[in-house]
Parts: C-alpha cells; structure tokens; sequence
C-alpha cells in the first residue's frame, strides 16, 4: 500500500519503517472514523497493552535484581498507565497523525490524553505484528528512554521514604490527592498534596502527576522528619 507524506513523517518521528503500513494507518484510525471498509484501532490497543506490559516488566526485572514483587508493582504500572503512553505520543507528535471524526477532531482530540494513549498502544501493536516482538522492544525502549531508570530512582526515594516512615507508626500509607490542575491539555501542570492520618500535609506542583507526588512527599517527610 502507498505511503502517505502524514505516515512517513511518523514513520521518522517513531524510528522505523513499516513493511505494511497499513497496520500504522489502523493504528491511528480511532473508533469516530471507523466504518464499513475502515478498521478502528481498538483491538490493536488491546494489543499494544500486552507488549508494552511485557517489555516493561522485562525491564524491570533487569534494572533491579533484589526488588519484590510488592517493590515493582508500583512502577511496572507507573510505566504503563495511559498517562505515560500519551505522554510519549506527544514527544512523537502522534496526535497529529491521528484518523479522528469531525466530532473528536472539534473537540481537541488530537490532545486528549485517552485518545493519545490508546493510539500509542496501537501503534505498539502494529509494530509488533508487523516485525516482531524485538522490532517492538526497541522502539518501546528508545522511545520510553530514561523514564525506566527515573521510576526505579523515583520508587526508592520519596514516597517510599515517607511511606516507610508512616508504617514504622502505625499509620496507613500516605494519601496523594490531585488538588489542582492548570495549563493547556497538551502541557498540563498538577497540583498534588500530600496527607498521613495524623493530618500532616504538603503540597507540591510539576508537569506530571508523578513529580508532583514525589515532590509532595519530600515536602511532606521534612516537615515531619523535623518533628521526631
């Protein structure tokens, strides 16, 4: 099938050429364009979802020899929780390739974080039934780039941290809830704080869900840690 100029731009952007590129055409085709003749890319998020869990357990596995199965549950699925895919999408300027309905399209679809993350599992999928499970290890790496190794930084630090210092008290694990949100969809910022069972807060602000929860919980633990 003929390439268009849309699909070999993404193709540069993603690092890799289909050998059919119909299945990257699928992979952005959402569901409101989807139609007799025209698949959507439901089951090849479905898909993608599988890969992209495999490889990413995978990694973990490697980068951290000693973690538990209780230590790496927490950044397996900060890894591949729909916020981090979309948040690759838009490195990759996925959402500009995007197959959407005149009303998705009206409504800033090409931003939303759901359809930029389901998209991003599609298109895992398509490279995997396209090439192979190595072609999709690849790009899923490159692509992720340092945010494995930053989750492994980033489990053992704050929130464990302060999660550990709750527990050595008696207390429930530390609450973390979004309290404000600003900024465009692409470029959101959060607001998060910070809370343990004997009312203690913190509060913190950052591009990303996860920095504002570890900032929040550095807060959080100096201002008790100054306490003891």
């Amino acid at each position: 099938m003929k390439r268009s100029a849309e699909i070999e731009a993404l193709e540069a952007r993603l690092g890799l050429r289909f050998e059919r590129p119909d299945l990257l055409r699928r992979a952005l085709t959402h569901s409101s364009m989807s139609g007799p003749g025209r698949e959507d890319n439901q089951r090849l998020e479905f898909l993608g979802d599988r890969v992209l869990g495999l490889v990413m357990a995978e990694a973990l596995l490697a980068g951290d020899r000693k973690a538990s199965e209780g230590q790496l549950a927490p950044r397996y699925n900060a890894l591949v929780r729909k916020e981090a895919c979309a948040e690759v999408a838009r490195e990759v300027d996925l959402g500009a390739a995007l197959k959407l309905g005149r009303s998705e399209m009206m409504s800033g679809g090409r931003r939303k974080m759901a359809l930029l993350g389901d998209a991003m599992e599609a298109v895992i999928a398509a490279v995997y039934l396209d090439a192979g499970f190595d072609a999709a290890k690849e790009m899923i790496l490159r692509l992720w780039g340092d945010r494995v190794a930053q989750v492994e930084a980033d489990a053992r630090d704050a929130k464990t941290s302060l999660q550990e210092w709750a527990q050595a008290r008696g207390m429930a694990p530390p609450a973390y809830v979004e309290t404000g949100r600003s900024g465009p969809d692409h470029a959101p910022v959060f607001t998060i704080e910070a809370r343990l069972d004997n009312g203690a807060t913190a509060q913190a602000t950052a591009g990303s869900k996860r920095k504002a929860e570890q900032q929040a919980a550095a807060a959080l633990l100096d201002k008790v840690g100054k306490g003891d």
